[in-house]
Order: structure tokens, then sequence, then C-alpha cells
């Protein structure tokens, strides 16, 4: 019997770990756990390459994990079988960072939104069509759009494809993995405006993957702050902009833009490279490049501690 709860994706000391070839493993995701409540968006921030879309894919199905667990509605996935099995399908869903090439070039839209209803054998031909034009009518998509091929069609236009793909089979939980990193900064608005009357009209959940911290803080409740596999910070999102603890954290908001005319910013520049993800040494992952690094971040590891009502951090520094 399964068991709702508010809490509606939970993530449990999640590992994926990747065999490189006469090199050992890459540890891309390294005991994650975390939590995501029902209604909202959680922003999930780092460079490229620290895994935070590899936390997507996992939790998409597109990737086994290593080890750890993620539940849905209290149940875990990757024990997930029959009927279970086939409502996690349904009701998780992602939107990919490139509409350029997730969406299948030989389909026009009509088809391509037909899709998720025919492999879910959830459909009626006669009602098919019908079905196809609610959703483009509830994601802005023209009819004359129906018609058209990807490459007919701007990237702002397949990125709402995209969304309005993963809408089909009425999900409650959409990964977004980086869906407005390849648009212009103006369409950029667009999607983003869309994402967030849809969740509002649907109530939807988010798990809203960037490196892009303004959009993070305009789209997220909260924010997780990853670094090479592990996170480093978590809080709600005006807590982190206003109390960053981590110093990551602070590299990371003082090389973000400022809209603020005369604000004075003093930039963080990390030096050295970042550290291999493969085979990791102990300690403290950022300690090669913290400014503030002790004897002990390069021998023990810091757990994530709640440093004060929903704010944790993972730093040996604070106390």
């Amino acid at each position: 019997m399964r068991v709702l709860s508010e809490t509606i994706i939970d993530i449990s000391n999640l590992k994926k770990y990747f065999k490189i070839k006469n090199k050992g493993l890459l540890h891309a995701v390294d005991g994650v756990s975390m939590h995501i409540e029902r209604g909202e968006t959680l922003g999930l921030v780092g460079e490229s390459g620290c895994g935070k879309s590899t936390i997507g894919k996992v939790i998409v199905g597109l990737e086994s994990p290593t080890a750890g667990d993620v539940s849905f509605e209290g149940n875990s996935i990757f024990s997930a079988k029959g009927g279970w099995l086939h409502t996690v399908r349904q009701k998780i869903q992602i939107v990919f960072q490139d509409p350029y090439s997730s969406l299948n070039p030989r389909k026009n839209v009509q088809q391509i939104l037909s899709d998720p209803f025919k492999v879910s054998k959830n459909f009626d031909k006669r009602t098919l069509k019908k079905k196809v034009e609610e959703l483009a009518e509830l994601t802005k998509i023209d009819r004359s759009t129906l018609k058209k091929y990807p490459h007919e069609l701007d990237g702002g236009k397949r990125q709402t494809i995209g969304i309005a793909r993963a809408l089909a089979l009425k999900p409650l939980f959409i990964v977004c993995d980086e869906p407005v990193s390849s648009l212009d900064v103006s369409i950029q608005a667009q999607i983003i405006n869309l994402l967030m009357e849809l969740q509002e009209k649907l109530g939807l959940t988010y798990l809203f993957i960037s490196h892009d911290l303004s959009v993070v803080r305009h789209i997220s409740q909260r924010i997780a702050v990853m670094y090479l596999g592990k996170i480093v910070e978590f809080a709600e999102t005006e807590e982190l902009f206003a109390n960053p603890l981590h110093p990551y954290t602070k590299a990371l908001l003082s090389a973000a833009p400022s809209l603020e005319i005369g604000r004075k910013v003093d930039r963080i520049i990390l030096s050295g490279d970042v550290p291999s993800p493969i085979n990791p040494k102990a300690g403290c992952r950022f300690s090669p490049r913290c400014w503030k690094s002790m004897p002990i971040c390069e021998k023990q590891e810091p757990d994530l501690l709640e440093k004060s009502s929903g704010h944790s951090v993972a730093c040996h520094l604070v106390g």
C-alpha cells in the first residue's frame, strides 16, 4: 500500500559512480541526501560537472544508482514494479537542457506530443488529436505549429514543446535540467514565466537544475548548492543570498552579476584547478581551492549539518 507524504521526493544517501577505464571510479554523485516538498521549486546549483544533471537523470530512471534510494510519495522508486512502476513513470517527467537534440527531427509537433499517450497506452485514437490540442492550448502553442517540424522552430518554441511533452501524462514532479541555458535571455524569461504559470495552475513540483543564480533565485523557494558530487549548502532562497555560509557559495554569489546601480561587490577569485572527481582524496573537496582552508579540511570530510532553521552547511569553519 502506497503512503502519501507532503515530501514528494526524498533522496537518501544517493551515489552514482561511473567506471573510467584504467583510472578508477568517477564519483559523479557521492552521498547526496535532500527532500523536495510538494508544490515547491527546489533549485540545484553548481559548476558544470558537479553532478547536478546526474541526480536528475537518476530520479527519472535514465541512470541507475550505485547506492542510496529515492522515494516518490513515500515509496522507493528503485524497487517499483508493476502498476506502481507504471505510475512512477507517468508522474515523474523531465524537461531536457537542449531543445535542439531532445526532439525527434523526423516527427512534427503533433506526432511528438502524441508519443507519450501512445507509449503509455493511455489514449483513445478517437480523442488523441483533441488531447494534443488541449496540451498545446495549455502551453500556449499555436495550432498552426502542430504541423511543423523542430527545424522550422526557434529554440524557445522547441523548449515549449519539450515542456508540453513532459506534461502530457499529468505528472506531479518534473526535473527541469537547465531548461533555459541554451536560450536567449528574452526567451529565457518566457520559458521561466510559463513554468511558473503551469506550476500554479497544475500544482506541479520542480527540481530546477541550473548554474544561473539569478534564474534560480527568481523561480526557487529553496536552493541546494552542489560541489563535486556533494551538497555543501542548503537553505531557503532569500536566506542563502542574504547569509551564505560556505566559502564556495560565497564565491558563486560574488560572481553573479548585479542589476543594482552603484553596488560594489568584492569578487572572490578562486585559485587552482577543480580537483578530479575520479577517486577523490579524503577531506573537504573544496579545500584545494578554499582561501580559508585549515589542516582538518584536508583530512576530514565535513558533514552537512543544520546551523539554523532550514539552513544546512558542510564546512569545518562554521561552528
